[in-house]
């Protein structure tokens, strides 16, 4: 009797130690697992359009916890005033002269966009191991070369092009009207669903069939870019607000509850602690006749969709992760959508990229708000050198301006070349050109000599 309990206890021993050791294991492996990726990316979205941001007639409660829980940038840019561009630079990490796409890619199927050549955030990612998800707008190619599952993408859904209805799936604009709803380069069909409920379906759908691997999540919703279509929730809570702001603002919320539906998804999984989450929206708010005239807010900048004022360019962006970088903070050092691919990299501890990109890490800045920007400069350009403009410490300088909102008048003559101080006037009112010619003649040259070398290309693109 004596030897039979001795034998279960040191059997019940071994089992233990067993069960321990696997539990170490499993710990060390969860510990040295790279950290998930996601990138929450609006379309249109007002560079104040968030109660974190000063809206006070929005409710914004998931995009909010973002910030609550990660920091806030008060000076983030979106490389381009126009979605495909902006696009290019976030998948490249490179201003959208460079990557080779600084207008809109078409919305014709067969049409290409992003050069294969480029390297995608995407490729560079699952290089090291990730597996690598698309949701939502693409707008960077529709031909089969140049579709996200070509791009660096194991996995994609969504709409090719720049915008569609979002029940009937079909590209609304000059007929004829195409339908462009695709699953892994495949178009699919499904009449009447809300398109915001199918993009959280399946991007709930990658987190749970990818909860055991690192993965990069690239979410990007096509709200509150036209057609306005929130739902009818939202449209009742808003019902009070002038039109069109009540409709684009039930777009706002529309997309923020499911934003708060992924959040929840994360937590159930017990991934949100080693999730990177990136929030972003790809410029300012349309004020197209296909947006009934407007419904974003810039708050005090000057400009929308199109502009390369404040307004046009200067974006809300947030990143959180709670477990490893500082939490409600806010930084004011200025910052570009090209700077997210060396900035994940470096959070990561994965390898820079090997290839010539324009972004700077933002890890110093992250962690520490006195760090200063790598930016010495930044500029932007609808591809040629008849618009554009520069940024350089608080200076500005814009060639040819557009305010698509007419807040204050513009002489095409006299403001051909428009000139502002950001520190002492936000709403860049001001054409200060006349009064400063040699900083106008610095800055001139420093655009020209940065777009001279993006149009000639890079010798070194594809070492990675």
């Amino acid at each position: 009797m004596r030897k039979l309990l001795l034998t279960i206890f040191l059997n019940a021993l071994c089992y233990i130690c067993l069960v321990s050791c696997a539990s170490k294991v499993s710990e060390s492996t969860a510990d040295s697992r790279k950290p998930n990726v996601i990138i929450l990316y609006t379309d249109d979205q007002g560079s104040i359009d968030m109660n974190c941001y000063g809206a006070s007639d929005l409710h914004t409660p998931n995009m909010d916890k973002l910030a609550a829980t990660g920091v806030k940038f008060t000076q983030f840019y979106a490389a381009a005033a126009i979605c495909s561009a902006s696009r290019a630079a976030l998948m490249t990490g490179k201003t959208p002269l460079r990557a080779g796409l600084p207008g809109n890619a078409s919305s014709k199927h067969g049409t290409d966009g992003l050069s294969t050549s480029e390297i995608t955030i995407a490729e560079v990612l699952k290089k090291r191991g990730y597996r690598t998800g698309h949701v939502g707008k693409w707008h960077l190619g529709y031909s089969e070369s140049t579709m996200p599952n070509a791009q660096g993408f194991d996995y994609s859904f969504g709409h090719m092009g720049g915008c569609i209805d979002n029940y009937s799936h079909f590209f609304y604009w000059n007929g004829p009207n195409v339908h462009d709803l695709w699953e892994n380069g495949q178009e699919i069909w499904d009449d009447g669903a809300y398109f915001q409920d199918l993009m959280a379906e399946r991007a709930n759908a990658f987190l749970e069939s990818n909860r055991d691997q690192s993965f990069f999540l690239y979410y990007a919703i096509n709200l509150p870019h036209y057609p306005l279509q929130g739902t009818n929730k939202w449209r009742e809570f808003y019902k009070d607000l002038p039109s069109p702001r009540k409709h684009y603002a039930a777009c706002i919320s529309t997309v923020d509850e499911r934003i708060g539906n992924l959040l929840d998804k994360l937590d159930e999984l017990q991934l949100r602690d080693n999730t990177i989450i990136i929030f972003q929206s790809d410029h300012g708010h349309s004020t197209e006749i296909r947006t009934m005239g407007g419904g974003g807010n810039a708050g005090p900048y000057r400009g929308s969709k199109f502009s390369f004022f404040e307004g046009g360019i200067r974006v809300p962006a947030i990143i959180s992760w709670p477990a490893k970088i500082p939490q409600g903070e806010t930084r004011g050092q200025l910052a570009v959508n090209v700077d997210w691919l060396p900035t994940i990299l470096d959070l990561s501890g994965l390898s820079p990229a090997s290839h010539h990109i324009d972004g700077k890490s933002m890890k110093e800045i992250i962690y520490n708000a006195e760090a200063a920007t790598d930016h010495k400069s930044f500029y932007w350009t609808t591809g040629n050198q008849k618009r554009w403009a520069i940024r350089k410490d608080q200076w500005k300088l814009l060639k040819n301006p557009v305010d698509p909102t007419e807040k204050f008048p513009l002489d095409p003559e006299a403001d051909s070349l428009f000139l502002v101080n950001l520190e002492n006037d936000l709403s860049e009112k001001n054409n200060l050109a006349a009064e400063n010619p040699e900083l106008v003649k610095s800055l001139r040259a420093a655009f020209h000599r940065q777009f001279n070398e993006a149009t000639l290309g890079d010798a070194n693109k594809n070492l990675e």
